[in-house]
């Protein structure tokens, strides 16, 4: 699991059949002091967030857990929304 922000969103006009009704989000990586890092990603939205808001992100198997895993075709996951940056150690030291 991952901090990211929401920075976006996807607009498809083709989906795969299990995704209809699913919001796709560009979601930017970050790091221990809430900056960005590496590219930014499309995730599938499991909760309802929006764009600016602070996330936890998973990929791989785990990124299918929240749906029915054999017919939700996804590897990038929105899984939790962080309820204020103020919660995250922004120093980078242990947590």
């Amino acid at each position: 699991m991952q901090l990211a922000r929401v920075i976006g969103t996807v607009v498809a006009t083709v989906k795969n059949d299990s995704l209809e009704g699913r919001k796709l989000l560009v979601v930017q990586s970050l790091n221990a002091r809430l900056e960005p890092q590496g590219a930014p990603l499309v995730a599938l939205d499991a909760i309802g967030a929006g764009e600016g808001e602070l996330v936890v992100w998973c990929r791989g198997k785990e990124a299918s857990f929240p749906f029915r895993r054999e017919d939700t075709p996804t590897d990038c996951t929105i899984i939790a929304i962080v309820d204020s940056d103020s919660h995250v150690s922004n120093g980078g030291g242990a947590r």
